[in-house]
């Protein structure tokens, strides 16, 4: 897995290398220029390793989750561009960008922090890059489902026990409780996400 960086200051024309501008119509903030946004991204393009899937991290964006993040594993390649200030001028969503992504229903600074997020949750999925690529497959949200809890040595710490099941080496009963341990967390936490269970 290889990781690049680019500076949009870099596909500037203009002496002070101008990334943004005021907004057309009034109002607070900087928007991103679209001329370094397109330079930068068909850069990227005009790479002989092929063509991009282009992401725009924004909060108007359909939300990240473990499903999104799997489909874009998928991808051979990623381009993420990151807003700033006001966010990026609607030409680069309109008529650059192949995806629009929101991490969450809150405004960052920048789309540098969203960009970890989904460079993160992706990148785990990519085989070879965790180092038991079978272990992100039981993980919260593959199957639906937040996790079951964990429990490691000592079998008991300040008078807190370890399950019993998970001592007893049936692995018949382990994956049962398993499952009902994250069905009873899921319910608990984040009933949302039952709705296919429960039909």
């Amino acid at each position: 897995m290889d990781i690049r960086l680019l500076d949009l200051r870099a596909f500037t024309e203009d002496k002070r290398k101008t990334v943004d501008d005021r907004p057309y119509g009034g109002g607070d903030g900087m928007v991103l220029k679209p001329e370094p946004v397109f330079l930068a991204v068909e850069s990227v393009q005009a790479n002989p390793e092929g063509r991009s899937h282009v992401v725009l991290l924004s909060p108007q964006g359909r939300k990240f989750d473990q499903s999104v993040a799997t489909e874009l594993s998928l991808k051979p390649r990623l381009t993420m561009i990151c807003g700033r200030y006001e966010g990026v001028d609607q030409r680069v969503a309109d008529h650059l960008v192949d995806d629009e992504i929101s991490v969450g229903d809150f405004v960052l600074s920048g789309g540098e922090f969203a960009a970890l997020i989904v460079v993160d949750a992706v990148s785990r999925l990519i085989p070879g890059v965790v180092g038991k690529g079978c272990s992100v497959l039981e993980e919260s949200f593959m199957h639906g489902l937040l996790d079951h809890p964990h429990y490691t040595r000592p079998p008991e710490f300040r008078g807190w026990k370890v399950p019993e099941v998970l001592l007893s080496g049936d692995h018949a009963d382990i994956e049962r409780w398993r499952r009902e341990q994250a069905l009873a967390a899921t319910r608990k936490r984040r009933p949302d996400m039952l709705k296919d269970e429960d039909d």
